[in-house]
């Protein structure tokens, strides 16, 4: 390490290890549940936690009301001639349920084994939390600071983000930056830490087939009327192959191939998949052929049917035609393809193959474009750097199947570009899931990391016009 203001920082970093991690304790006694009504005055509560904690790092606040959870800006301005870096992350949680499998109260926070335990450890207040405690652990110094930070944190990210759009929107000369760090994902492996640089893109719907206006006798009316669940599942099976190519007319034509150097960097990535496979409990792994299972899940689209409904389901046997049935079906994109293009493609196709006997309506859920960043960007090779000081080895780049519609709005809203997706979690952290955690270690490399790299990022040479 080049730089003598790091092995201070760090240094603070390690002395006041216990102190950082009884106020992430505290933090996460919040039940701050943005999904479930009954939470609302505790999302408020941790908002204004936030907000006195920000406060207390000298930096400027304030709450943006929504009309549902607030949003949460704090500023921290140093000088026009320095780069701005905004950080994005959510202090609202998923629901706990099912409680009976969590091995302690998902609200009372339990260290064991390295980890902490609580709903919401990783998913993300305590990757967020560590960006708040870098900066504590940098004004503990004396130093000033080499960026302009703004923190942005949200809490309604866990019920798909409703009012951040328009808060972008109203609010772009505030949140003007050179670029966007988003510590909310995890590394690759334990012990690989990573720089996400794609995710794929989503288009979600609701299909619903029609029938007689009421269920039927199945032997008084059977032959006479078209079953909705049968004209379902004729739709249904014409989405896919038995291959798993999609065949929908058109859906390929705007997916790009990433080139050989990207294909072969994937490939290296050290993937087990007999170890997957015994983890997910499948006899194989199946997917697109003449792509490997990593290529499969970044950078080639899919569609699955998430759920399916209609007729009788309870006890015993009870012998109808029903009058409706329908299904969840999402497909995930890559680039260049776009949801609004793929959404009239669907529609359009099931338009073809419905059966004319019945009325099918679909219903657009949700719907993000997929998101690449150039990994060869400096504030990318910053990030890289800052990754290798901050976890003690140099991070590999890779692109999630997910998709995260909050990254897509700073990209298109914003503009911009510098999208640095670092997540300081493990794939195995058990989010949304009983027994939610998140390594004291992890917690500590996020600290050291963020630092690393506001200092890597003061080497570049630009600046936003008015941050």
């Amino acid at each position: 390490m080049d730089d003598e203001r790091i092995g201070k920082v760090f240094r603070v970093i390690e002395e006041r290890r216990d102190a950082f991690i009884e106020e992430l304790l505290d933090f996460l006694k919040i039940p701050s549940v943005s999904a479930d009504s009954s939470y609302r005055i505790d999302v408020r509560r941790a908002a204004e936690w936030l907000v006195a904690s920000l406060a207390r790092l000298g930096m400027e606040t304030k709450i943006f009301e929504t009309g549902n959870h607030p949003i949460v800006f704090g500023e921290l301005f140093t000088s026009f001639d320095r780069p701005t870096l905004l950080v994005y992350g959510h202090y609202d949680v998923q629901p706990p349920d099912p409680l009976d499998e969590w091995t302690n109260n998902p609200f009372d926070p339990s260290i064991r084994d390295g980890y902490v335990y609580a709903r919401g450890a990783s998913d993300d207040k305590g990757q967020l939390f560590a960006h708040m405690k870098a900066l504590d652990a940098w004004r503990q110094c004396g130093f000033e600071l080499p960026v302009n930070l703004k923190f942005v944190f949200e809490g309604e990210e866990e019920i798909g983000s409703p009012s951040l759009e328009a808060f972008l929107k109203n609010n772009e000369d505030l949140l003007k930056a050179d670029a966007v760090v988003i510590s909310d994902g995890h590394q690759f492996a334990k012990g690989i830490p990573a720089i996400t640089y794609g995710l794929r893109g989503l288009a979600y719907f609701e299909v619903e087939v029609e029938g007689p206006k009421m269920d039927l006798h199945s032997g008084g009316f059977g032959g006479l009327v078209m079953n909705p669940i049968h004209a379902l599942i004729f739709i249904l099976s014409r989405l896919k192959d038995l291959k798993d190519c999609i065949l929908i007319d058109n859906f390929y034509d705007d997916v790009i191939m990433p080139d050989e150097e990207e294909r072969e960097m994937i490939r290296q990535l050290p993937f087990d998949e007999e170890a997957l496979r015994k983890e997910l409990g499948v006899r194989e792994l199946f997917g697109e052929d003449g792509f490997l299972p990593l290529e499969r899940k970044s950078f080639r689209p899919t569609l699955d049917i998430n759920g399916i409904w209609g007729g009788y389901q309870k006890e015993g046997a009870k012998t109808i035609i029903p009058s409706r049935a329908g299904a969840k079906v999402s497909i995930r994109l890559v680039p260049n393809q776009r949801h609004d293009v793929v959404t009239r493609l669907f529609v359009e196709y099931l338009k073809k193959i419905a059966p004319p006997a019945v009325k099918v309506n679909v219903r657009v859920l949700a719907g993000a474009n997929p998101v690449l960043v150039d990994r060869k960007l400096p504030e990318m090779k910053a990030a890289e750097h800052a990754i290798e000081i901050g976890f003690g080895k140099k991070p590999v780049f890779i692109r999630e199947g997910g998709t995260i519609p909050v990254v897509n709005m700073f990209y298109e809203i914003l503009g911009v570009r510098p999208l640095l997706m670092i997540g300081f979690g493990r794939p195995d952290d058990r989010i949304h899931g009983p027994d939610e955690r998140f390594h004291l270690d992890d917690f500590l490399c996020g600290m050291k990391t963020a630092v690393a790299l506001w200092i890597e990022l003061a080497k570049l040479s630009f600046r936003s016009e008015g941050s």
